[in-house]
């Protein structure tokens, strides 16, 4: 018989029986016999439908182990790696050997069984019984031959991989390529490699209780790596030195329900069967017990499913409860305001109250505001839904008088939430006093990648080297019309020194195709890792060697029309070259750097920059009037001069993107309101304010010059406030940090 159709068959039909065992199940001599258990309602995993070769039996003696592959060369696992007993994540060293393939044919048998004493109760059909320090195997009442004894090492006992296989009537094959042996039954598949710790079962890497080895050209493995991972209950009788291994050819029949719920009198319940024989044969019957089509009463109904394949053998039945739920009702809408009648002005409260039994998934609220400027009648409707997507709504009419407590923009300024934002005149704002403030700098290079912004063919966006403090802006979209991969390759071309490479703040984003989106994300994420030290690590680049970096951007394909953005802080203490290339998602970065030309840069900005961390303070009392801090202007904050890595050509910072800002203001007054507002155009980001990063806008951008967005309010004592700000790719600059007193606060 075919060699790989051995192991395959005889391992798949195996893995359909469950079994207990003791902790000390691996080892040779237990003190008390294990006892047996079966376990019903086992699921099997993509089985087939007997589509392999029985395994016959002929008439001559053979050694089931003959011609067994051997080696030893060690390699990475990859993937993920599970412990054999419990499951547990574990790294591995996956094992390669060298072999051919080989084919066996069927052993025959002689008539020679074991004494009834020795046997007891180890002679039932379907069992397989494996002597201890012997290769002597009896199945059935016969005897058959293994290639090698049966073993214990170090406490774990050792069988041949193709004695058992074959007996239990699996298929057996050999990967040459991956030299690995290959043991199938149905979908399921096992694969081994000679000197290993770990196996793969349907891919998944899982470690063994021991090292396998070969013996004589026999390939020796764990005994509990066979039963464990096809589910071959065994157990071990001391008296008679053996293991008593289950190998039922039984069909196999299980089935799940495909709907993610049954719902009385409403669902068509959906049954995907799986069925097949491990020895191959086709199943010609079936049987059901408990099945309908649809239930129309709720409750918990028991449905067993058993197959008879064309021998006459029947499986063992198979049964599932099917938990049918009762029709799911909508929720239930529902709120509260704190009045019925307000004052045009006053702030009113909303208290949600809406219900529903599993859980309300969206909330949609109709001319929700905080409040009203128009006296009369006011409707106010409220729209949940839960997951099944049933809704129910509620309006509710409040009344508001001709009185006036707050005008809309003192409203605002008092009430707003931080993060939100709020329309004004902003028109008047440059005619506000100026904040005249003054910087110092820290000697950070910025490498800005951010041209071309629209990369349309693969090669480097930008080349530089730095060392010391330096900082990456990188931000590009693909129009390349393929998957691309971009890539940061350090160099260390230092001929004796390995220089040290360390990434402290780290923010990414994307790919997608909302440049705005990415941009704003990737600061914020550049802020989160500043508060957590999350993103810090160090790596050692050699003489002459080439590593990739801020290994996010390339974790990921850029499709057509895609866009990244990525925000770093690293510090080398020697110099090294980066290179920022975007290439062919399939190729290897390294192989083709040496061959890809520096792309010409477009109308956006990109260059190298020194003096890229900004610290400003300012020790005057600020607040008591409407002033402004401007950012971005080139003016009271002057862009930053450079030249670009590749060609050496001056270049301007406009705007100043990828310079971080550390503001602190000593003395802010009381009740003052703090917000921001963009005078270039659209703005979507972020800044921290005393740590804490706040939104800018929390529901969306902002328009120049008319929309700003709530930073801080300060309370009723005069304090320090800081801010830490870098603005957001794909928005627009300059921006102010406005200040200016609160409104009175009124009592209804």
């Amino acid at each position: 018989m075919n060699f790989k159709r051995l192991v395959i068959a005889t391992f798949l039909a195996a893995s359909q029986v469950a079994m207990v065992l003791p902790a000390s199940a691996e080892e040779a001599v237990p003190n008390t016999p294990p006892s047996e258990a079966n376990v019903s309602g086992q699921t099997v995993n993509n089985p087939a439908n007997g589509n392999q070769d029985p395994n016959a039996v002929t008439g001559e003696t053979v050694n089931p182990d003959q011609g067994q592959v051997e080696g030893q060369t060690e390699g990475q696992v990859e993937g993920q790696v599970t412990e054999e007993n419990g499951g547990t994540t574990v790294p591995g060293n996956e094992q390669e050997g060298t072999g051919t393939d080989s084919t066996v044919t069927g052993g025959s048998t002689t008539t020679t069984t074991p004494s009834t004493n020795s046997l007891s109760n180890g002679t039932g059909a379907g069992q397989l019984i494996l002597m201890m320090d012997s290769k002597k195997m009896y199945q059935n009442g016969k005897e058959y031959l293994a290639g090698y004894p049966m073993e214990v090492k170090k406490g774990v006992s050792y069988v041949s991989i193709r004695a058992i296989v074959e007996r239990a009537g699996l298929q057996i094959s050999y990967d040459n390529k991956t030299k690995e042996t290959i043991i199938q039954r149905g979908a399921d598949e096992l694969r081994f490699k000679v000197n290993a710790s770990n196996y793969k079962v349907n891919g998944v890497t899982t470690k063994m209780s021991g090292t396998s080895y070969s013996a004589k050209n026999n390939f020796m493995v764990p005994l509990t790596a066979i039963t464990k991972a096809l589910n071959m209950p065994y157990e071990w009788d001391q008296k008679g030195k053996r293991v008593i291994v289950s190998v039922s050819t039984k069909p196999i029949a299980s089935f799940s329900i495909g709907n993610k719920e049954v719902i009385s009198g409403e669902t068509q319940v959906q049954y995907l069967t799986n069925a097949y024989s491990p020895s191959g044969l086709q199943i010609v019957n079936e049987e059901w017990i408990g099945r309908e089509e649809m239930y129309m009463t709720p409750g918990a109904y028991t449905v067993t499913y058993r197959v008879q394949d064309s021998s006459g053998q029947w499986s063992d039945p198979f049964s599932l409860t099917v938990n049918v739920r009762k029709p799911h009702t909508p929720p239930v809408a529902n709120f509260t305001t704190d009045k019925d009648t307000y004052k045009m002005g006053e702030l009113i409260t909303y208290n949600d109250l809406s219900t529903d039994e599993v859980g309300i998934k969206d909330r949609d609220w109709e001319n929700k505001q905080l409040a009203f400027f128009s006296p009369g009648p006011v409707s106010i409707k409220l729209t949940v839904t839960n997951e099944f997507g049933l809704t129910s709504s509620i309006e509710k009419t409040i009344t508001i008088t001709n009185e006036t407590l707050y005008t809309r923009d003192d409203f605002n300024k008092i009430f707003t939430p931080v993060g939100d934002k709020y329309a004004f005149d902003g028109t008047q704002v440059p005619t506000w006093e100026k904040v005249n403030y003054t910087f110092t700098s820290d000697s950070t290079t910025l490498i800005r990648s951010n041209s071309p912004e629209t990369v349309f063919s693969e090669g480097v966006v930008y080349r530089e080297s730095a060392i010391g403090d330096t900082r990456f802006m990188i931000h590009h979209a693909n129009a390349t019309g393929k998957n691309v991969k971009m890539y940061v390759i350090a160099t260390n071309k230092n001929t004796t020194e390995t220089a040290r490479l360390t990434q402290t703040n780290f923010g990414f984003a994307g790919p997608n195709q909302y440049a705005t989106g990415v941009g704003k994300a990737s600061v914020e994420r550049y802020y989160q890792s500043m508060q957590t030290g999350s993103k810090y690590k160090d790596m050692w680049i050699a003489p002459g060697e080439s590593k990739i970096i801020l290994n996010d951007l390339s974790a990921t394909a850029m499709k057509q029309g895609e866009v990244i953005s990525l925000f770093a802080d690293l510090y080398s203490d020697h110099t090294l070259q980066y290179d920022v290339i975007m290439i062919d998602s399939s190729k290897d970065p390294f192989v083709y750097l040496p061959y890809l030309s520096v792309l010409p840069s477009d109308i956006h900005n990109r260059g190298t920059y020194s003096d890229a961390t900004r610290h400003i303070e300012y020790g005057d009392l600020i607040g008591t009037k409407p002033v402004r801090l401007l950012i971005g202007d080139n003016s009271s904050d002057p862009f930053l001069v450079g030249e670009d890595g590749p060609t050496g050509e001056y270049k301007l910072n406009a705007g100043n993107f990828g310079v971080v800002y550390t503001i602190k203001l000593y003395r802010v007054a009381p009740n003052t309101l703090i917000t921001f507002n963009p005078r270039g155009g659209f703005y979507t980001g972020n800044i921290m304010v005393n740590g804490n990063i706040v939104p800018v806008a929390l529901s969306s951008g902002l328009s120049a010059p008319n929309e700003n967005s709530v930073l801080f309010r300060s309370g009723d004592r005069e304090q320090t406030v800081e801010f830490l700000f870098t603005a957001a790719p794909g928005s627009n600059l300059s921006v102010n940090l406005l200040f200016q007193p609160l409104p009175e606060v009124k009592q209804p």
